[in-house]
């Protein structure tokens, strides 16, 4: 949990399409197979929350569509 302290003080702007998208991009690599990062989450004992985290911050950036 973050403390209202550090954020900003007025609401971000939204951010472009292409910047969402190659953000999206980065995500997908970091939680990808070949991740190291995802390897060494898949090792420590709070790994689940690194990987709901991440997916947290993907469904902000590009939310799904609902059935």
């Amino acid at each position: 949990m973050t403390c209202s302290n550090y954020g900003p003080s007025e609401p971000l702007p939204e951010l472009p399409a292409d910047l969402r998208t190659l953000a999206v991009d980065a995500l997908d690599q970091v939680v990808s197979e070949r991740s190291e990062l995802a390897e060494l989450w898949a090792d420590a004992a709070n790994g689940s929350k690194g990987r709901h985290d991440i997916t947290r911050l993907r469904d902000v950036l590009d939310p799904p569509v609902p059935p």
